[in-house]
């Protein structure tokens, strides 16, 4: 599948703000839920609709209506941080948890904690995780989706590495990536570069 590169302008302009060293946390997660907003709608946009009506003050209306199930699944702890921006374009949307921990030295994630709903063969899967590096927690999550019978998956992610982009187009070819920003690569740290650092850490001002 391609990677979806975002361009919207406001998409870009909260990037900036999110990749500026001098954001506090509370301009950071506002930021945050800025561009998660943007980058979900991006995401669903050819979700599947079908049409409706409804009764206005003044009369008939035809519409369109959301006819897939949509389940989203924050990977632990950041992606926590674009999970309510999601759920405010779609609020009937369920909702699972994947709870990965990366090893710093090797990069090899584990998982520590997995819920996700039932029924998820017939579902739109929007796994949100701000940070595409090694690519190992985003593979790990994706690889807990496809065994929990998971078919259509699509990965949103604020900042990319073409390392991390690579390791998941070669392990998991169906998954869509939307993403506003392929970074240069990563540095020995396995940090992306130029990046916007740890997310988890300034969204919830831990450093």
């Amino acid at each position: 599948m391609p990677v979806h590169l975002v361009e919207h302008p406001l998409v870009h302009d909260a990037l900036v703000e999110l990749r500026d060293k001098a954001t506090v946390p509370d301009a950071f997660r506002r930021a945050a839920r800025r561009i998660s907003v943007l980058l979900a709608a991006e995401a669903l946009r050819d979700a599947p609709s079908v049409p409706t009506a409804v009764e206005t003050p003044i009369g008939a209306a035809s519409g369109r209506r959301i006819s897939s199930d949509i389940v989203v699944v924050p990977v632990l702890r950041a992606g926590l941080g674009m999970l309510d921006a999601v759920l405010e374009l779609v609020p009937r949307a369920r909702v699972g948890h994947i709870g990965l921990q990366r090893d710093e030295l090797t990069a090899v994630a584990s998982t520590y904690y997995a819920k996700l709903p039932a029924g998820l063969a017939a579902s739109l899967v929007l796994v949100v995780d701000p940070m595409l590096a090694t690519g190992g927690s985003a593979v790990a999550a994706l690889r807990l989706l496809e065994d929990a019978g998971a078919t259509n998956i699509r990965l949103v992610c604020v900042v990319a590495a073409p390392e991390g982009i690579a390791v998941v187009e070669r392990q998991h070819p169906r998954v869509a990536i939307y993403t506003p920003a392929l970074d240069r690569g990563l540095n020995p740290r396995k940090f992306i570069v130029p990046g916007l650092g740890d997310f988890g850490d300034r969204l919830y001002g831990t450093l």
